[in-house]
């Protein structure tokens, strides 16, 4: 298998490819399988949700409707109002006693006839309490007319008043420990309909909680009941008796509300929420359920996939190896072979029975090898031809070393006649003759040779032009040694002569100096004339063709082709991009020349190179010279 995964193999290569387009496609397949399973998971669960708030919904409207008839059937009883006014206006105690023990009886009658009602409290307008409990009858809080609920009730004018689930008895004091849910409404004369008292029924609040656990489907699904106001009526929250352990309930401002006999179903959360409403007590029910608790209801489905999946990982690993090998097999052979070729061999030949396009390449590959074979044989008759009648050619040129000798021996003529000047230029051209001829050492040299060069060639021009031009050198010692390409300097100084400063008619000066950039680590060579300097579509063009890819032409750089046309057709055109390209080849391509010009002002070309390493921390003592 380790060969398998080596990088550029071709056998690996197509075992990769086939293995990822087939694990491409599962894993498409499975991701779309995983979400269709999961919106149907999703749509189901929020089906169940809705079925069974609505079922809940209908529930508690029975039970409030029961509640209801409970506070009404008070209302409408005749003897329990007549006996209420009666005893608030009576003076006789012994009536009193018994009007009282017949209203206890009334309200037992009431108590008795359902299950769920844990006390019936009766409180008239003079404030005299009947109450019926099952535990501490009569044992009623002195503070109740200044309670939030006796308020309401006072207040009401007749209508059912739901307070919801409490902690406690809202009235007597030693039941504060069992919730009840209470509810409760104003008693009126039916004959003046003038108000005469309140009823308050406390009821077991375990039908409502059962109620509510039929609307979660999770464990930590909650569910709540909400008047208008957002105040909760009833919970599942269980019961916490430690305040730190106790959760704060969320806020229900934000949440959607069903109108009249809709259901609300918003799952945009992290939550899925279910909202109805309870028409009798005008409640809204919200069933919260954590979306991770439906996704848990995935896990066995996540699970058949896993191993699925691991299974055709398996078998496609399989397949894509036993493909690629069938494939790569002959392309092996047929780069071997090629190997063959490429160490001379050109006598072997490839047999594969393979697909028909691989049998087809290597057809070609086998008869392209044997027309090699031939075009070798004729590429070296013609070039033994050719080698012989180079040498011939060669054998025919001048000696360069004989024309160092006379030109030497015409400078030493000069000398005895005291012709010093013409001597003087005779041995500069001797000079460079032997500078630019000699490429033994390659074509590396270093900065102090090439400014001797370019001294020997200002000595011909300075002659030649009388004085016209004057040269400025200001190079630091230090910097001698730095290397370059050889005859850098000498074609921009030449460029520099022949095009800007000889067709002036004042005196030309060319500055030659250097300079480093610490913070660039670039050492430059700056060459600056006052010439005639060049137009903007002339130093265009040059920059353009400074970044042309360049040709070889009889073993040297050449110049960009564009560089060979129109007023690019000068040494300058030629020289200045052969110079750059020189320059970039030895350090980089962030190396070479800089050139800027202005019409009728001048030149600079500025020669950049890396900072020499050996030059970073010697002292500086410049070179100058002044022609």
């Amino acid at each position: 298998m380790a060969r398998i995964f080596k990088r550029h193999s071709i056998h690996g290569r197509l075992f990769i490819l086939f293995l990822t387009s087939m694990l491409t496609l599962l894993i498409l397949v499975s991701v779309l399988y995983y979400q269709k399973t999961t919106e149907i998971i999703h749509s189901k669960i929020s089906d169940l949700a809705v079925k069974n708030i609505s079922q809940t919904v209908g529930l508690f409207d029975l039970m409030l409707e029961g509640y209801d008839s409970v506070t009404k059937s008070l209302n409408s009883n005749y003897e329990l109002l007549r006996l209420i006014q009666e005893r608030d206006k009576e003076e006789d105690a012994a009536i009193s006693v018994i009007n009282e023990r017949t209203i206890t009886n009334i309200l037992g009658a009431v108590y008795y006839s359902r299950d769920d009602i844990i006390g019936i409290h009766v409180i008239s307008n003079k404030g005299k309490v009947y109450n019926y409990e099952r535990r501490f009858a009569g044992i009623v809080d002195i503070n109740y007319s200044s309670t939030d609920w006796y308020k309401k009730l006072v207040e009401s004018n007749g209508k059912m008043q739901w307070f919801g689930l409490s902690e406690g008895s809202l009235i007597n004091s030693f039941l504060r420990q069992d919730p009840v849910f209470v509810f409760g409404r104003q008693l009126y004369d039916l004959t003046n309909y003038k108000p005469i008292g309140v009823v308050l029924i406390e009821t077991n609040p375990k039908p409502i909680l059962s109620a509510l656990s039929n609307v979660t489907i999770s464990p930590n699904s909650r569910v709540y009941i909400v008047d208008r106001e957002n105040r909760i009526i009833a919970s599942t929250e269980p019961t916490v008796e430690s305040p730190e352990d106790r959760k704060d309930p969320p806020s229900f401002a934000g949440l959607p509300r069903p109108k009249r006999n809709d259901i609300v179903v918003d799952n945009q959360t992290d939550q899925l929420i279910v909202a109805a409403n309870a028409a009798m007590a005008e409640w809204t029910v919200y069933s919260l359920t954590p979306k991770e608790d439906i996704s848990a209801e995935l896990a066995q489905t996540r699970l058949y996939l896993l191993f699925v999946i691991l299974a055709v990982i398996i078998i496609a690993t399989f397949l894509a190896s036993l493909i690629s090998r069938n494939i790569a097999s002959p392309l092996k052979l047929l780069i071997r072979e090629m190997k063959q070729v490429e160490l001379g061999n050109f006598r072997g030949a490839v047999n594969v029975n393979s697909f028909e396009e691989i049998n087809s390449l290597v057809s070609s590959f086998n008869r392209m090898v044997l027309r090699m074979d031939e075009l070798i044989e004729r590429i070296t008759l013609s070039s033994i031809s050719e080698k012989n009648a180079e040498l011939q050619a060669l054998q025919s040129q001048v000696n360069p070393h004989f024309l160092y000798n006379t030109l030497d021996m015409i400078y030493w003529m000069l000398d005895e006649r005291e012709n010093d000047r013409l001597g003087r230029v005779i041995l500069s051209l001797s000079h460079m003759f032997r500078y630019s001829s000699d490429w033994e050492e390659a074509s590396k040299t270093t900065l102090g040779q090439e400014l001797d060069q370019m001294r020997h060639y200002m000595t011909i021009i300075e002659n030649r032009l009388e004085g016209r031009i004057e040269t400025e050198i200001n190079i630091d010692k230090s910097w001698l040694d730095a290397p370059m390409p050889k005859m850098t300097l000498q074609p921009i100084i030449e460029n520099a002569v022949k095009s800007g400063l000889e067709p002036l008619d004042r005196l030309g000066v060319l500055r030659v100096y250097a300079e480093s950039d610490e913070k660039t680590q670039e050492f430059r060579i700056v060459i600056e004339d006052n010439g005639v300097g060049m137009s903007e579509e002339t130093l265009a063009a040059i920059r353009k063709s400074m970044y042309e890819p360049v040709f070889i032409k009889n073993g040297a750089v050449a110049a960009p082709r564009s560089a060979q046309t129109s007023e690019a057709r000068t040494r300058r055109g030629i020289g200045l991009p052969n110079v750059h390209h020189r320059l970039a080849l030895m350090f980089g391509d962030n190396y070479g020349l800089r050139i800027d010009s202005e019409q009728d002002v001048g030149t600079t070309v500025v020669i950049v190179m890396p900072m020499p390493v050996s030059n970073s921390s010697s002292s500086q003592h410049p070179e100058s010279s002044q022609h």
